[in-house]
């Protein structure tokens, strides 16, 4: 049974202990809150439900409305991503929050798609509505903010080197595209992913020069000054490689890893190395959260106390 004793907050300290759940757990779920959650696989390092419980907490102390609201985790594998998402709107779940591997799956799982995010192919936020799911994408909008905030850098403007070509990759390379970027150089090992990524971003911004490479040979005359975004999954396991040897590059302007934890993967300690600015996707994290926040409870939400509790969150993992 699945209760809202299974859940242990502290609105004094933002305390949250939130064991991942799976799918059986919802056969038997009680909760009669207002219940949120984030599904992955793997899901256990996440630290999605400290920042968001507690902003919730946050808000709670000043909205009543808020005090039942409470964010969950499921491990979900990717054949049973259908399955738990009629599960969860059965269940009145209002919001869920997609990561690694579902952003593409569920692109075709549900019905309703927010015009900004139909570019992008991807999603990883869901509203609950009374027929179903509704489909946004806030990654591309984490992102903007993040590498603003952490390398005082805008997109628009920018040469941006894009590493990867699956959900994430292609919120980024949307966000990138209709920011103005002054060009964009998708790299990925296999060639079709990222072929057909360019073909999507140049339907939408015909006049934005494009190009695509393997990451293992990049071309010599990639444009110096660039900003390098990381957007695979190298360097979440301790024996990683960098996905990209940064020394094969022009002199990058900035390298922003959108990987949270490890805090310093392979790609950053080698800019560091080679005195490049750089930062990790713990900020990504917290504007992208905030966004989905926002469209969850439809008000300003505290930003500040999310990244707070991301931070702290990620130091006791």
């Amino acid at each position: 049974m699945i209760d809202a004793t299974s859940v242990t907050i502290e609105n004094r300290n933002s305390k949250i202990e939130n064991p991942p759940l799976s799918l059986p757990d919802l056969a038997s779920w009680s909760f009669s809150g207002t219940a949120l959650a984030v599904l992955g696989q793997p899901i256990k390092h996440s630290i999605s439900p400290a920042m968001h419980n507690a902003a919730l907490a946050d808000m709670a102390a000043r909205e009543p409305r808020f005090l039942d609201w409470r964010y969950f985790r499921f491990e979900i594998p990717p054949d049973a991503l259908a399955d738990a998402l009629r599960q969860l709107h059965a269940a009145g779940f209002h919001g869920i929050n997609l990561t690694v591997p579902h952003k593409t799956l569920a692109f075709n799982c549900i019905d309703s798609i927010d015009t900004a995010a139909r570019p992008a192919g991807a999603v990883n936020t869901l509203r609950r509505t009374p027929d179903g799911w509704e489909g946004f994408n806030t990654d591309g909008y984490g992102l903007a903010a993040a590498v603003r905030e952490t390398l005082q850098c805008e997109l628009s403007g920018m040469d941006i080197i894009l590493l990867g070509a699956g959900g994430a990759a292609r919120g980024a390379a949307v966000e990138c595209a209709q920011r103005g970027c002054r060009s964009l150089a998708i790299a990925n090992r296999t060639a079709s992913r990222r072929d057909e990524l360019c073909s999507a971003v140049g339907a939408l911004a015909p006049d934005l020069p494009l190009r695509s490479f393997d990451p293992a040979e990049p071309p010599r005359d990639l444009p110096r000054g660039a900003l390098v975004i990381n957007a695979t999954s190298a360097g979440l396991k301790p024996d990683d490689p960098a996905p990209i040897d940064l020394t094969r590059l022009g002199r990058a302007a900035a390298v922003y890893d959108m990987i949270y934890n490890p805090p310093q993967t392979p790609l950053l300690r080698q800019a560091a190395a080679l005195d490049i600015p750089h930062a990790n996707g713990l900020s990504m994290l917290v504007h992208q959260g905030a966004r989905a926040l926002e469209i969850w409870t439809g008000t300003s939400v505290p930003v500040d106390v999310m990244r707070a509790a991301a931070t702290a969150a990620l130091n006791a993992h």
